[in-house]
C-alpha cells in the first residue's frame, strides 16, 4: 500500500514559482509604465482596460477599481490622467446612459504591441515545446487556482 501523497510539498513548490512569475510580471508592468512615462498604477489600469476590451467585456470604472484595488476617488483621478494623456476614452454605449465603459485609444494597442511583441514571440517559441493537451490542462489548473483563491478571499473576512 502506498503512503498518502503529501500535496503540501507540491503546493509550496508551485506557489514559489507563481510568486516568482508574479514578480517578473510586475517588473514588466513597471518597465511598460516607465516606457510610456506613466505611474505604474496607471499602466496597470491601462493594461486591465485593454485586456478587458480584447475579451469583449469592457470595464466600468467601478470594476476597474476592484481589479486594481483603488478607491473610487483614486480611480477617478487615475482615469482623468489617462484620458487627459489620450490613452483612454469613457463611453456611454449602454441603454442605461449612466453606465460608463472604458476603452483604450487606438494608439494604445500599437504601443502595447511594440513593447510586448518581442516577449510574445519568445513565449510562443517556449510554448511550442509543450503539447496542446498539456497547455490545455495547465490552463484548466490556472482557472481552478484562480477560482479557489477568489473563493477564499470572498469568504475570509480578515
Amino acid at each position: 500500500m502506498e503512503a498518502p501523497r503529501d500535496i503540501s510539498v507540491e503546493r509550496e513548490r508551485l506557489m514559489d514559482e507563481f510568486r516568482a512569475y508574479g514578480g517578473t510580471f510586475t517588473e514588466f508592468s513597471h518597465r511598460f509604465a516607465s516606457w510610456l512615462g506613466l505611474h505604474s498604477t496607471d499602466a496597470t489600469a491601462l493594461m486591465e482596460i485593454t485586456a478587458a476590451e480584447e475579451k469583449g467585456a469592457p470595464l466600468s470604472p467601478a470594476r476597474l477599481a476592484e481589479r486594481i484595488s483603488l478607491t473610487s476617488g483614486a480611480t477617478t483621478a487615475l482615469l482623468n490622467r489617462l484620458e487627459k494623456a489620450g490613452h483612454i476614452v469613457r463611453t456611454r454605449e449602454n441603454a442605461d446612459r449612466r453606465v460608463v465603459t472604458l476603452h483604450s485609444s487606438a494608439h494604445v494597442q500599437d504601443l502595447a504591441d511594440e513593447f510586448f511583441g518581442p516577449l510574445a514571440v519568445r513565449l510562443d517559441a517556449m510554448m511550442e515545446k509543450y503539447p496542446p493537451e498539456l497547455l490545455s490542462r495547465f490552463e484548466e489548473f490556472l482557472v481552478d487556482l484562480h477560482s479557489t483563491m477568489n473563493e477564499h478571499l470572498e469568504q475570509d473576512n480578515r
